[in-house]
């Protein structure tokens, strides 16, 4: 049972409007993460192309601004997600879409003051090289960082479980990424969900590399849920990352097990703001 109203580790949660209140549309979840006590929240990628039209960027804006929430971590655009689709950074033939990307959702993160985007690396492509992929990702990775620094934010690369093309599963797979790349910038995102389904080291995660640990999200293991629907010691782990130094934000990255708000329960409501 997940009992954090006087857990150690006090670290600010941020809700994913990406994965919850998703029985909503897009433009009232900001409202909504706001009523259920969230001052700040963090999305996918929130549109269907790599360069939203103005309009609809605009909307987006407002609905966030309207509600007083803040938005503290956008994804670049990934590609068609609902096919299967993983990201672009290594995908050969649409560096220029990727290019695109990365202006716009430095551009939308600069009018809401939000500093760290998720570049997912992309699946391996039938037909192509993986060095040459590899290649290309360490390029477009410096493209990324390049844009961030303009505003002063930073870029996390984040191993993902159920994507089998997708060849970052550990965090030693995407620490292997960075140290090739050598750009202070760009961190690991430790999704624990993500890193116990992979069968990764979560004690070294949290302890041994937690200074190159740029964000953090949690969902329970197994089925992803809300924390206390499985049997991962979500609260262990994120005591040891802050006895390790973490002083970051946790997304609430999960798929609720019932209603949205509902599956909020875990969490007690004092608990939900970000400072």
């Amino acid at each position: 049972m997940i009992d954090l109203a006087g857990s150690r580790h006090a670290l600010p949660y941020v809700l994913n409007l990406s994965m919850v209140f998703t029985e909503l549309p897009l433009l009232e979840r900001p409202e909504t993460a706001r009523a259920a006590g969230f001052t700040a929240v963090e999305y996918w990628w929130p549109f269907e192309t790599a360069v939203p039209d103005a309009a609809e960027a605009d909307a987006f804006v407002v609905s966030v601004e309207q509600a007083g929430v803040a938005v503290t971590g956008l994804n670049f655009f990934p590609g068609d997600m609902a096919a299967g689709d993983r990201g672009l950074v290594t995908w050969p033939g649409r560096e220029g879409e990727f290019a695109a990307g990365v202006a716009s959702a430095i551009e939308l993160g600069e009018r809401l003051g939000c500093r760290r985007f998720n570049a997912l690396y992309g699946n391996r492509i039938g037909g192509a090289d993986p060095a040459g992929q590899d290649k290309l990702g360490l390029e477009n990775l410096a493209l990324a960082s390049d844009a961030a620094a303009r505003i002063d934010a930073e870029i996390v690369l984040e191993p993902l479980s159920g994507a089998e093309k997708y060849p970052l599963k550990t965090a030693g797979d995407v620490l292997k990424v960075l140290d090739d790349l050598g750009r202070d910038n760009v961190k690991l995102l430790a999704d624990l969900y993500h890193l116990a389904v992979n069968g990764d080291d979560l004690d070294t995660v949290t302890t041994v590399h937690t200074g190159r640990i740029g964000h953090v999200q949690i969902a329970d293991v197994p089925g992803r849920h809300q924390p206390g629907t499985g049997t991962l010691d979500i609260e262990g782990y994120l005591d040891k990352l802050r006895t390790a130094g973490y002083r970051g934000q946790v997304g609430v990255e999960y798929e609720p097990d019932g209603p949205s708000a509902d599956s909020l329960s875990w969490l007690p409501f004092e608990r939900r703001r970000l400072a």
